[in-house]
C-alpha cells in the first residue's frame, strides 16, 4: 500500500480505539485486558503466518529485541494508558499520546545521535506550551490525590514506554525482521508481560462477559492491533520514525470528534488553544516535502 493509504488507516483506526478502550476499563484488571487484546492479536497473526507459510524462526538475539519491543510497545505502554484513561477522557488520553512525536525526537537524539533542528525545537516548544494550557488547572493544583493529575502522569509514562518501543522497532531494521512476524512475536511477548504483571500483583484473572467488552476487545485486537500496528511499523521502516509519527498528529482529531459526540467532552478556551498549539507543533516538526517524496 502507498504511504498515504497507510497513514489514513492508522489515523482512522487509532483515532477510534481510544473510545473503544472505554469499554475495556470495567470488570477486568487492566493488565488482563491488555493481555487479552494482544494475545488475541498475536494468535490471529500466527494463524496468518501459518496460512501464508511465513518463516517464524529467529535467533536468540533477535528474540531478545522482540521481547523488548513487546514489553514496551504492546505491554507496559498500554497497561499505563488503560490505567490513565480511568481518570481521563478518551480525547485527553489521545492528545497526550500525540506527544510521543516530541519524545521520539529527543530519544532519537540520545540513542541515535539524530540532530535536532530549529524547526524541531520550535515545534516541540509549541507542543509543550499546548500541553501546559490543557492541564493548567491540574498543574497549578497538583497533588497525588488529584485524579486528573494522576491520569496525566500515567499517560506520560505510557508515552515514554511507547517511544522506547518505536526506537526498538527502528533498531530491529538491521536484522531485517519482517513486519508481520515481528508483530506476531512482539504482541505475544507484550501479552505475556501484561499477564505476568497482573499475576505478580495477585490480581484475579477475570473476564467481562458483556457484549460491549467482547466487541470492543475484538475491535482493538483485530483493527487497533493487527491492522493498525502493521501499517504503522511498515511506515517506520519505510520513511523513518519522525515522518511515521505524523500519523500521531492526526488521530487525536478523530478521537476528539468521537469523544465530543459520545462522551460529552467539555471544550474550554484553554483546552481548545492548547490542542491547536499541539497540532501546530506536531505538523511543524514534520518536513512535509520529505513526506510527499516518500508517498
Amino acid at each position: 500500500m502507498s504511504t498515504s493509504v497507510l497513514y489514513t488507516l492508522c489515523v482512522l483506526i487509532w483515532g477510534s480505539t481510544w473510545f473503544a478502550i472505554e469499554y475495556q476499563l470495567d470488570g477486568v484488571a487492566h493488565e488482563y485486558s491488555t493481555f487479552y487484546r494482544f494475545a488475541l492479536a498475536a494468535f490471529l497473526l500466527w494463524l496468518y503466518c501459518l496460512v501464508k507459510k511465513l518463516p517464524l524462526k529467529f535467533n536468540l538475539k533477535q528474540h531478545l529485541w522482540l521481547v523488548l519491543l513487546g514489553t514496551c510497545m504492546f505491554g507496559l505502554n498500554y497497561m499505563l494508558l488503560y490505567h490513565a484513561q480511568v481518570y481521563l477522557t478518551s480525547a485527553m488520553a489521545s492528545v497526550i499520546f500525540s506527544f510521543v512525536l516530541k519524545v521520539n525526537i529527543i530519544n532519537s537524539r540520545i540513542f541515535f545521535k539524530t540532530p535536532i533542528t530549529l524547526r524541531l525545537s520550535i515545534g516541540s516548544a509549541l507542543g509543550l506550551v499546548g500541553m501546559v494550557l490543557i492541564f493548567w488547572d491540574e498543574l497549578v493544583n497538583f497533588s497525588f490525590e488529584n485524579a486528573t493529575a494522576l491520569g496525566l502522569m500515567l499517560a506520560i509514562l505510557g508515552v515514554l514506554a511507547a517511544s522506547v518501543g518505536n526506537l526498538v522497532s527502528v533498531q530491529t531494521q538491521k536484522y531485517d525482521l519482517p513486519v508481520i512476524q515481528m508483530n506476531t512475536y512482539g504482541m505475544a511477548y507484550g501479552a505475556l508481560f501484561s499477564l505476568l504483571v497482573g499475576l505478580a500483583q495477585g490480581k484475579e484473572i477475570t473476564y467481562n462477559l458483556s457484549w460491549s467488552y467482547t466487541v470492543s476487545l475484538v475491535y482493538l485486537s483485530l483493527f487497533g492491533s493487527v491492522f493498525a500496528f502493521g501499517c504503522y511499523l511498515t511506515l517506520l521502516r519505510r520513511i523513518g520514525v519522525h515522518k511515521a509519527s505524523y500519523a500521531v498528529v492526526l488521530f487525536p482529531a478523530v478521537a476528539l470528534i468521537i469523544s465530543t459526540l459520545f462522551e460529552g467532552f467539555q471544550w474550554t478556551y484553554s483546552v481548545a488553544i492548547g490542542i491547536l498549539l499541539i497540532a501546530i507543533g506536531n505538523t511543524f516538526v514534520i518536513n512535509r516535502k520529505d513526506l510527499r517524496k516518500s508517498s
